[in-house]
């Protein structure tokens, strides 16, 4: 994790009141120490391998810090559950594409999408305060071959 990321963090929880903890210290730096979208439960895990005193509250409570600092990005994929995005502070305008057969999340940028949302809501009457572009897909290589490699040996579960 870079260190600006970790005294911004710091920074933000200090000025909300709040203390600095092993366990904090710990769902921080798992956080942050990778670039792919996870869940509550995930960091969980990803915490625990740090110091395996971090409870399932501190994770519930530490998120919505993490995410009002801005420095995570809460996000609604379309699962039973939010996901977060760490790499929203080195690109804060990505948009998402989910393959619905492997569950695997790609990120991308594209200019046109900014300048044809642009165009839509202003052609619509509206300023955008926050724009998200999700993109749900079926994987071309699993239908051609029969085989994904991304798939984790299972079936994926279909929305």
């Amino acid at each position: 994790m870079e260190a600006a990321v970790r005294d911004r963090i710091y920074e933000f929880i200090q000025a909300s009141g709040l203390r600095r903890t092993t366990q904090r210290d710990a769902i921080i730096e798992a956080a942050f120490s990778y670039t792919d979208h996870y869940n509550a439960d995930e960091l969980l895990l990803r915490a625990r391998s740090i110091d395996p005193s971090v409870s399932r509250a501190t994770v519930y409570r530490t998120l919505p810090l993490l995410v009002e600092s801005g420095l995570l990005k809460e996000l609604d994929l379309g699962k039973e559950q939010m996901f977060y995005d760490p790499n929203y502070i080195d690109h804060p305008r990505h948009s998402h594409l989910i393959c619905l057969d492997c569950n695997r999340i790609l990120e991308f940028e594209d200019r046109n999408i900014d300048t044809l949302e642009n165009c839509i809501t202003k052609r619509l009457g509206f300023s955008p305060v926050n724009k998200s572009t999700r993109i749900e897909a079926n994987c071309d290589e699993l239908k051609r071959v029969g085989v994904c490699q991304h798939q984790a040996g299972q079936p994926a579960a279909r929305s």
